[in-house]
């Protein structure tokens, strides 16, 4: 791990660790009840305030991945959700959770194992994650959903998700999308989805990165 982008945070059974490569501040971390996180503190993090338990369900709130953890005995690692899940969210990324394999994932990233946000307005200067550029971009999308999907039997398995050159992400696998209001809609095993901004039919792909002339690194 570059020691100038993540952070580690020791305890006497566990570690966290903080990427700030990732964190795009959604506070799901800071706002959690208890002391491992406090801001103005120093350090920051102290994962012996609180029970190990609290420590892995604090870590796993966080959608970007840039929070992980690691037990000093090697035993206890983060379990993957039962099921892939992406909530296309208001005016900003795709939070995507469950057994991920994301192409250009560093290996120093274990957190995107599990917990991702994916940019989909076409600005994040660190492709294919958020990195808050549709604040400043001005991106506006209610994160509606108006397909349903071809289905799938099971709900477990990974996800692959591979970014095309200069086009949408691709992902195969078993995969719920939600909605912007929290709607359960899609559901199926393979879906393009735009992460240039422009598409008519978000979350999917309807072709508009071409005339768009976006540009992007792909899998």
């Amino acid at each position: 791990m570059s020691a100038k982008d993540v952070f580690s945070y020791s305890g006497k059974q566990l570690d966290v660790s903080w990427d700030q490569r990732l964190c795009i501040h959604v506070t799901e971390c800071s706002r959690a009840e208890g002391d491992l996180f406090v801001g103005g503190r120093k350090p920051w993090c102290q994962p012996d305030q609180v029970e190990i338990a609290e420590v892995v369900e604090v870590i796993k709130r966080c959608p970007s991945g840039a929070l992980s953890f690691q037990c000093q005995d090697g035993d206890g690692v983060e379990q993957a959700d039962p099921g892939n899940t992406l909530h296309v969210t208001h005016n900003g990324p795709y939070f995507l959770r469950g057994q991920l394999q994301i192409q250009g994932a560093g290996a120093d990233q274990p957190g995107l194992k599990f917990r991702a946000a994916l940019c989909r307005c076409g600005q994040s200067k660190n492709k294919p994650f958020c990195d808050n550029s549709h604040e400043a971009a001005g991106f506006r999308d209610s994160g509606a959903v108006g397909k349903k999907g071809e289905g799938f039997s099971d709900s477990g398995g990974p996800l692959r998700v591979e970014p095309q050159r200069n086009g949408p992400l691709k992902l195969e696998g078993n995969l719920t999308i939600y909605s912007g209001s929290g709607r359960s809609n899609w559901h199926g095993t393979r879906a393009f989805l735009c992460r240039c901004g422009n598409s008519k039919n978000k979350p999917f792909c309807d072709g508009s990165h071409k005339k768009a002339g976006f540009l992007a690194d792909g899998a």
